[in-house]
């Protein structure tokens, strides 16, 4: 089926290349555009699309306050496209707090290496965000729901068909009975136990999807949470900044950008900076983090869940709780896969409550998760197991 896109840009110029990009695909089909917030709203309602790409500084009415109205009778997918400073990192996650999707940056050239793959990663996170619909604001607000709530979850389940991701299986490719029930080992919520396990480091990666996700996390976490926390999110280098200090207003526990030889601290999360690698060293009593350039042609994600949770693994064994979140693709199965051999933990969020089921998807269909977990009882698990190890 035909996923019907909506654009939003007070440039014509965006419009009309968007469209072509868009348009491009048989998949996608650009049924309108709006030149601003006004106008979108209304367009909205009359023609509900699947998916609206959304600037956020327009005339009439700006991005964020169309996103709030928007939601406010339809749950459609919002795909927000922000400028690469501090003011639009600010912006970007206003957007997000208001009920926006995903965000992706607005020049082209900081999506990709060239004008194909970034018309490839464009289309692709279109598809991608067509498969949820939000239920509105509050899912990136600092009234994040208890962790282990019984309600349900901000990211609805899509009635759409999923199209398999990169690097992993439908689940319905993987047959039946369910995938939990096939990879024997894993562990459902309904019947979780802490494992009894000792941990010194909680590792977490996630892409798209993730901003939402890591604010849910950590803002239930308590402020003596007796773990350091490494963060990984797919995020451009002049948002890691800003994302990390929002968190940090939100949440009890300590929350910072990554710097070069930063020790692990229990209590204390660190986000990796964009654009650059986040390595582990120094051995389980004294662990550092070291931030490196990283060049390799090799290595698509900038910072690479594969590369932390590797070194990770190196430095902690199997003292570590590893947790993939919502995101395309597969960066994170290969360093679970280190994690694992080492003896190490590996936890997957479950696909109800991703925005993409990407990245957990290829952990599960790897075989390498322990347990399967929903995002909104994420943070009570970690604590539970935690407590218990």
């Amino acid at each position: 089926m035909t996923i019907r896109v909506l654009i939003v840009d007070d440039s014509s110029f965006f419009r009309r290349r968007l469209t072509e990009i868009l348009d491009s695909d048989p998949q996608l089909e650009v049924i309108d555009t709006a030149s601003d917030g006004r106008e979108a709203v209304t367009k909205a309602l009359a023609l509900k699309p699947d998916v609206i790409t959304m600037d956020i500084e327009m005339p009439v009415l700006d991005g964020i306050s169309a996103v709030r109205e928007i939601l406010q009778s339809q749950r459609i997918p919002i795909l927000m496209f922000s400028s690469l400073t501090h003011e639009g990192a600010k912006a970007t996650f206003d957007a997000l707090e208001a009920g926006a999707v995903d965000f992706l940056p607005k020049k082209f050239e900081d999506i990709a290496r060239d004008k194909e793959e970034a018309g490839n990663v464009l289309r692709d996170r279109v598809k991608a965000v067509a498969r949820k619909r939000p239920l509105g604001r509050s899912t990136f607000s600092s009234s994040a729901l208890t962790s282990g709530s019984s309600s349900t979850d901000s990211t609805a389940v899509s009635t759409r068909p999923v199209t398999p991701a990169a690097g992993g299986l439908t689940r319905a490719a993987l047959g039946r009975p369910q995938l939990s029930e096939r990879l024997g080992s894993t562990v459902r919520n309904a019947n979780f136990k802490a494992s009894g396990q000792s941990y010194k480091l909680v590792a977490i990666g996630t892409s798209t999807g993730g901003p939402v996700a890591l604010q849910r996390i950590l803002t239930n976490l308590p402020a003596d949470f007796p773990l350091p926390i490494i963060l990984i999110q797919h995020m451009p280098a002049a948002f890691t900044g800003a994302f990390a200090q929002r968190l940090n207003t939100l949440a009890k526990i300590e929350i910072k950008e990554a710097a070069d030889n930063d020790i692990l601290r229990p209590g204390v999360a660190y986000l990796a900076p964009g654009g650059k690698q986040m390595l582990v060293e120094g051995n389980d009593n004294q662990a550092r983090l070291r931030i490196k350039e990283d060049d390799s042609p090799r290595i698509t994600f900038k910072p690479s869940v594969d590369v932390t949770f590797a070194t990770a693994a190196r430095v902690f064994q199997d003292k570590v709780l590893a947790v993939v979140l919502t995101g395309m693709g597969a960066d994170g199965r290969e360093g679970a896969r280190m994690l694992k051999q080492a003896g190490s933990r590996v936890w997957a969020q479950d696909e109800a409550s991703c925005v993409v089921y990407g990245m957990p998807q290829a952990i599960a269909a790897a075989g390498l998760m322990d347990l399967e977990v929903s995002l909104n009882e994420v943070a009570g698990r970690l604590i539970t197991e935690v407590k218990h190890g």
